[in-house]
């Protein structure tokens, strides 16, 4: 049984993230909205359904290999630890190689331990798995808030929520739609 992407043109990603809650979700959007304001920002924001952190790429496929999700969803099975808060502080401009085409994004400058612990947790039991090279060590924890022309970097006060699960999403690549495909608690 093979994990590995498959190609050429892929259709489908796999990867672990954290979702915002609706109320988060929503202030962020507004934050976003006064942000693009302000700043004479053109981009189009994320739509709030899709705000997320990224944990674990697990690649990217031509058809979701149900193997994959199989895979992917017993290696969460080993998480277990409390919720925690996630505060972003800061909003920066990150390189890309098209440069109307930045992401924006929340960032933490200082990455709460329990964070820390969930994604290296996570990447211990996926590193056993049939996915260990493509998981990569090191997080900068960020949320995209939209793709762009702009350079910003700016303290903000800072947005925090409870993150009390993660998720495994099944993106349709090109199509900007998510599909939750389980869920685990963070249990207190």
């Amino acid at each position: 049984m093979s994990v590995e992407p498959r190609s050429p043109r892929p259709t489908d990603s796999l990867f672990f993230a954290l979702f915002p809650d609706a109320a988060t979700a929503e202030r962020i959007e507004s934050f976003t909205q006064k942000l693009c304001a302000d700043h004479h920002v053109a981009g189009k924001p994320l739509a709030t359904q899709r705000l997320h952190v990224s944990l674990h790429h697990l690649g990217n496929f031509r058809g979701l290999p149900p193997e994959a999700v199989a895979i992917a969803e017993q290696a969460a099975t080993v998480v277990a630890m409390p919720s925690f808060e996630l505060a972003f502080d800061h909003v920066i401009s990150f390189k890309s190689k098209n440069a109307d085409n930045k992401p924006l994004v929340l960032g933490i400058r200082d990455k709460p331990p329990a964070l820390k612990a969930l994604y290296e947790t996570l990447g211990a039991a996926l590193r056993q798995s049939e996915f260990g090279r493509n998981i990569k060590s090191g997080l900068t924890p960020h949320l995209t808030l939209l793709y762009g022309n702009h350079q910003i970097t700016q303290d903000i006060e800072p947005i925090t929520w409870t993150v009390r699960e993660f998720v495994l999403v099944h993106s349709l690549l090109g199509r900007t739609r998510y599909i939750v495909l389980g869920r685990w608690p963070l249990c207190d």
